[in-house]
């Protein structure tokens, strides 16, 4: 079953991929089915450039990605 949850988010950030730099612009925030990562629903984010086909995207097992999220808001804190 789809979740269609998605959160989206404009940003100032880069991301490093294929050997070079690009701006990231925009950020998709999603859990739902993965393309890849072996388990039935993923925390998904997509980096966007403004060239769909210049992205960075991620697929997270949902404990994984709980933990990402600590460690995001724990580094912020210090």
């Amino acid at each position: 079953m789809c979740t269609y949850i998605a959160e989206t988010d404009d940003v100032k950030a880069t991301a490093y991929a294929h050997g070079e730099w690009m701006d990231v612009h925009r950020t998709v925030v999603s859990m739902d089915h993965p393309y890849k990562v072996p388990v039935e629903h993923a925390l998904c984010i997509d980096f966007r450039t403004g060239d769909p086909s210049r992205r960075v995207a991620v697929e997270l097992h949902p404990d994984d990605a709980r933990r990402l999220a600590y460690s995001i808001l724990s580094a912020l804190q210090r």
